[in-house]
């Protein structure tokens, strides 16, 4: 490896090789396997420094066939609706709120039969998940799978899982301690403290105000003007090379979380991932200037305390 963090790369391969030393088997004769893929990825904190290096062996599932080779392989994650609610709630009811990290949570998951690299992971680290958080009293949400609650001597707390980040937010200090060192004995786990940075979205603490604001980090204020679709096939062929359906996506992203006045524009734009115009491109551009033009604070969704919990945007 010639790159200049090599020997981190090296060793964060090394760790998943660790981490998956305990669920490795002698391959039988005859047996079907599927291929790998090493991957490589810098996780970054909320400035875009690099916090560490993940290494990852991923299968190569698209050589299987449903039904086949598998059944079930997607498992829920908590909305972003909910992230919002559960922001809102942390702020009026003046909520401590926590981050915990699950390592290597795929490979947490019990499979019940011989999968040599399985693409079934992400379903059973959930099925796990919430075996095991249901037996220390929590209770899932009928309306978002992902999120959790427990009630004890008059205090509660709630659990929202995505994928492996948790976050903790509780009326008490000692319930996000039970069910840290809770989760700990069942999973390898990473406790991050205050939530300051989950999913790509900063959240920023003011409890002497009691607010919250979210700001999902991403690039001066211009209007909108309506495109066309590509009027030659010069313009469709040039179209074809520019990462539309990616930008509107991260666009998106943005608007679901915490940028809600990007809603009617990014409906707009997604109605032409098919067929898209130069001026859709340029309108694209338009909006990631925008974006990093109004990233200040006072631009952020804000969850205020008041007497009737509501979200300032």
């Amino acid at each position: 490896m010639r790159n200049p963090h090599s020997s981190k790369w090296l060793a964060a391969m090394e760790n998943e090789m660790r981490s998956m030393s305990t669920n490795l088997e002698e391959i039988p004769k005859g047996a079907k396997t599927i291929g790998y893929k090493r991957v490589y990825k810098s996780k970054r904190d909320s400035k875009g420094n690099i916090e560490r290096y993940k290494a990852r062996l991923v299968a190569k599932s698209f050589t299987q066939k449903e039904g086949i080779d598998y059944t079930e392989i997607f498992s829920p994650v908590s909305s972003k609706d909910s992230f919002r609610t559960i922001m809102a709630l942390v702020s009026h009811y003046d909520l401590e709120l926590h981050q915990v990290y699950v390592k290597t949570a795929f490979l947490n998951g019990d499979l019940y039969e011989n999968v040599f690299i399985s693409p079934k992971a992400l379903s059973q680290w959930y099925l796990k998940f919430d075996k095991t958080i249901r037996s220390f009293d929590f209770k899932e949400n009928i309306e978002d799978n992902s999120i959790y609650t427990k009630f004890k001597n008059g205090k509660f707390i709630f659990l929202v899982l995505y994928v492996d980040d948790i976050l903790l937010g509780s009326s008490d200090m000692n319930l996000p301690l039970e069910s840290k060192n809770f989760l700990s004995s069942n999973f390898d786990m990473k406790y991050l403290g205050e939530a300051s940075y989950v999913l790509g979205i900063e959240i920023h603490q003011d409890r002497k105000k009691g607010r919250y604001s979210v700001h999902k980090r991403k690039a001066s204020p211009v209007p909108i003007v309506q495109g066309n679709c590509p009027k030659n096939k010069y313009e469709i062929d040039r179209m074809k090379s520019v990462l539309y359906a990616s930008a509107v996506g991260s666009i998106m992203y943005a608007q679901v979380c915490t940028r809600s006045d990007l809603a009617f524009i990014t409906g707009i734009l997604g109605r032409y991932q098919k067929n898209l115009g130069v001026e859709h491109w340029i309108a694209v551009k338009k909006i990631l200037r925008y974006l990093q033009g109004t990233k200040s604070l006072e631009n952020l969704a804000v969850f205020a305390r008041n007497k009737e919990p509501h979200v300032n945007i």
